[in-house]
């Protein structure tokens, strides 16, 4: 059943959870589609919200929007705060749900301490960070200094409202990122990232006898920056490797082919259509089929691979195109390239093969690349343009932003950690992510700005199965009252 906004603000499915106020705001805006590029319903909401408690405000063309708040009784001199979260979510969903992500808000439900939406994406990244600023704001019983909370559009594909930002309304040079999904660990470094586009224009032919659909479903999915370590295939390249094993046994042309929405989101689901003079190809390739899957079970237990016929009013590409969207999809590379050679555990360079498209005759290969080292990063791009040149096919960079490089010297980062040892008794850990964060961008226009992020427990963030800790939310709400009341 399809859920309407005014049905889903109604439910309450997280009336009475603590802290109240920020899970209020948090179904509130879950009622409220925000996907990325399509931000403006949610920066309408926020500048009603502001107007409606006379603070000021301003806002732009990329529904970037900044509110102003006072600072409370004592703290009205002291230097502002910036608190920054990103409006924008991801939009995936389960193959079985109907939801239209453009008019309908999400179906939450409580499963312990654990939020989820139903067959979709939850949008705690970054949705907790709003409804945390907007409980902020819509309080006179907390202590803090002046607040400049900033909420950007469409993080998720490529940071693009905090790179379209004019920063001349903030006058802090203190910034807390609320993007990050680790309880206790404070984020203080992260990856540079942009998108590369390969894109391939085929010949074409008429199509064979028969027309089969070749489907890679079923796997884990994740973020491509927060989770590439972990192994999860991407459906896309797992197609490659299928095809060509395919190609060795049997002769066909692609006729469609296409998995993934979002560059920075490890594709969970791909699909091609082939056309081929024979009239059955299951019994053929079954082997095939079961030794892909094997391979990939220890990391994407649920795999599925089938194969239907299926039909299509689309020419075929010629044998030649076929074998060069198949050559690329096996010689561009995917995953992690690089792990930091500084930090265990991190990974440097890394790239992620979101989004396989085939549209007004074009096959798009679509790549979020990463590196904590801005030189690693153009050397990963120049090796894709290399093999996009080989290949003869367009190649376009775009989205371009900067790693976030340590601070030596950083009294927020010092009074944060500070402060999470009074309130918790333990050391909080601060280090690098290889996600990107806007705080590189952010350090990059604010002059001498001091930045660190944090942010309750998330999991499966970018995939349907994504959740969000409720008491985690809770102590890291309390945690950052006590921080501003401190600082």
């Amino acid at each position: 059943m399809k859920l309407k906004l005014s049905e889903v603000i109604y439910l309450n499915k997280l009336k009475g959870l603590k802290p109240e106020k920020v899970f209020y705001y948090f179904e509130e805006i879950s009622a409220i589609p925000r996907g990325s590029g399509h931000t403006e319903k949610i920066r309408k909401y926020c500048e009603k919200f502001a107007a409606d408690r006379g603070l000021s405000f301003v806002s732009d063309d990329s529904n970037n929007i900044i509110i102003f708040k006072n600072g409370s009784a004592g703290k009205e001199n002291e230097e502002p705060v910036i608190i920054q979260g990103h409006t924008d979510m991801v939009w995936e969903k389960d193959e079985s749900c109907n939801i239209d992500f453009e008019t309908d808000g999400l179906e939450l439900f409580v499963d312990g301490d654990l939020i989820g939406a139903k067959g979709t994406t939850l949008g705690g990244d970054d949705g907790i960070a709003v409804a945390m600023c907007l409980a902020l704001l819509d309080s006179d019983e907390y202590s803090h200094p002046p607040l400049e909370i900033l909420f950007t559009s469409d993080e998720e594909i490529g940071m693009l409202g905090a790179a379209d930002l004019d920063v001349s309304p903030l006058k802090g040079k203190r910034m807390i990122n609320a993007d990050s999904e680790a309880e206790g660990t404070l984020w203080v470094s992260c990856a540079g990232g942009a998108r590369a586009d390969v894109v391939f224009e085929p010949e074409y032919t008429s199509v064979k006898e028969n027309i089969f659909s070749i489907t890679v479903s079923g796997l884990h999915g994740g973020h491509s920056g927060a989770e590439i370590h972990k192994g999860y295939r991407n459906a896309n390249m797992v197609m490659g490797k299928l095809l060509k094993k395919i190609s060795d046994l049997i002769d066909f042309n692609i006729v469609d082919i296409y998995g993934g929405t979002m560059d920075n989101a490890i594709t969970r689901e791909s699909v091609c259509k082939i056309s081929t003079a024979q009239s059955a190809i299951s019994d053929k390739i079954d082997k095939i089929i079961s030794d892909i899957s094997d391979e990939c079970r220890n990391t994407d237990p649920e795999i599925r691979i089938s194969v239907s016929e299926s039909s299509s009013d689309m020419p075929a590409m010629s044998n030649e195109s076929t074998e060069k969207v198949i050559g690329l999809l096996n010689d561009l590379p995917g995953g992690v390239i690089a792990m930091s050679k500084e930090i265990d555990g991190l990974v440097e360079t890394s790239l992620n093969l979101g989004i396989l498209s085939h549209n007004e005759g074009k096959v798009s290969f679509s790549f979020s690349v990463r590196s904590g080292k801005d030189g690693e990063r153009a050397k990963l791009l120049n090796r894709l343009k290399e093999i996009s040149d080989s290949y003869a096919c367009d190649y376009i960079v775009e989205s371009e932003y900067p790693a976030w490089e340590f601070k030596e010297n950083s009294p927020l980062r010092d009074a944060m950690a500070s402060v999470y040892k009074e309130t918790f008794g333990k050391e909080m850990t601060v280090t690098a992510i290889h996600a990107g964060l806007e705080c590189g961008l952010f350090c990059g226009k604010i002059k001498d700005l001091d930045c660190v992020s944090f942010g309750p427990d998330m999991y499966d963030i970018h995939t349907p199965y994504e959740r969000l800790s409720i008491s985690s939310t809770e102590r890291m709400w309390n945690y950052l009252l006590r921080v501003l009341e401190k600082i």
